[in-house]
């Protein structure tokens, strides 16, 4: 046992030795400063990229005299560092380069960059391609950025021409102008028919001249008998023509009416309603104080590029009685028509084929029973529409 004993003591003891000796070295390296061993160490084959730093507090290091150019931190994740009280308003980043720099998925929200100076950086290998949609630009101020080399506006006043042509003429063809603002013409016939039951004739057409934004207009509507006196009935209208709004425009002017011999002050309104249904609505102010109103509507229903369904429905009313030319007063009449067109040349030319149907309203059929006018009449129509 003593044997024994003996040849233990004699194992532990340069173990012990060797213990205390590097337990007093390690404050000799203290004192000699922590950071200055930590820069002369060089660690190129050190891989960092799996090191958590997020616990890390590194506010009071000093990193002014730190080499970090050969250093690869593509790999670490710097999301959860806290650097609140880091100041780099002294860092000259004049010399970095930024090309390669993927920020995508860093939040610079809270960032503060008011004192940095970057204006020796070269952002031109930047690649801001990203998205750029949730950044918020409110607190931007660009207030002091020098925009007078931009051109557009009103021209300087020491400019040669006003609009910037530098005085050169524009030759024979004259100044330009918007397509809006070019004064055109039109001319359109609706209905040139003929109705066989009534032996008589039906048209309407009308015409304009002008631009966009106002234009003359020339309408006429009537019948033409062509059997007997072959009296002619029309209604005539010259009114000038102004956009209301989008789908609506507004006509006043006057007309003549050659069933009762009397001209009359008109005004109405034209457009388009929901699911494109064609409407229009006319007030006529006679000289003997009758008012005459038209509404009309007309939709197109198209079966294919050439073929096209039309119908169409007018109604008109008066104000008062006219004993003379069978007007009571009320609704008087209703009219219905349906056609088949074909649209040919270039949709401008599209002969038809209908079928068309009028009734007297109210008082108007007893008046024209007594005049032995009929009061209901059917007649199967044919004509063509066209415009140019």
């Amino acid at each position: 046992m003593k044997m024994h004993k003996v040849g233990f003591n004699i194992t532990v003891l340069p173990v012990s030795i060797l213990s205390v000796s590097m337990w007093l070295a390690i404050p000799l390296a203290n004192a000699a400063g922590p950071y200055d061993s930590m820069n002369k160490t060089k660690m190129p084959d050190s891989d960092m990229s799996g090191m958590d730093h997020s616990s890390m507090d590194m506010s009071d290091m000093d990193h002014s005299s730190m080499d970090m150019s050969e250093m690869d931190m593509s790999g670490m994740d710097h999301s959860s560092m806290d650097m609140p009280d880091s100041d780099m308003s002294g860092m000259d980043m004049s010399g970095m380069d930024h090309s390669s720099m993927d920020m995508s998925g860093m939040d610079h929200s809270s960032m503060d960059m008011s004192e940095m100076d970057m204006s020796g950086m070269d952002h031109s290998s930047m690649d801001m391609s990203g998205d750029m949609a949730g950044m918020d630009h409110s607190k931007m101020n660009m207030s002091e950025m020098d925009m007078s080399g931009m051109q557009g506006g009103e021209a300087p006043s020491n400019a040669r021409s006003p609009d910037y042509s530098n005085g050169v003429p524009y030759g024979r063809h004259g100044k330009p102008m918007m397509m809006g603002s070019m004064p055109l013409w039109s001319v359109s016939v609706d209905d040139l028919g003929y109705q066989f039951d009534d032996d008589q004739i039906n048209y309407e057409a009308e015409a304009w001249y002008g631009t966009d934004s106002s234009r003359l207009f020339l309408r006429s509507e009537g019948n033409i008998q062509t059997k007997g006196d072959k009296e002619i009935d029309s209604l005539t209208s010259l009114s000038y023509w102004k956009p209301l709004s989008i789908f609506w425009n507004g006509q006043a002017g006057v007309a003549y009416d050659t069933e009762n011999d009397k001209p009359a002050i008109m005004a109405g309104i034209v457009g388009t309603m929901p699911y494109f249904i064609e409407t229009d609505a006319r007030a006529y102010l006679y000289t003997d104080g009758q008012v005459r109103l038209d509404l009309g509507a007309e939709y197109e229903w198209r079966l294919s590029q050439h073929w096209v369904v039309i119908p169409e429905v007018g109604l008109s009313a008066f104000s008062k009685d006219d004993v003379d030319n069978h007007i009571t007063k009320g609704f008087n009449e209703l009219e219905t028509e349906v056609r088949l067109t074909y649209e040919t040349l270039n949709r401008q030319l599209a002969p038809y084929v209908g079928l068309s149907y009028e009734t007297a309203l109210g008082g108007a059929r007893s008046q024209r029973r007594q005049a032995s006018e009929s009061v209901d009449n059917s007649s199967l129509t044919t004509g063509v529409k066209f415009w140019f």
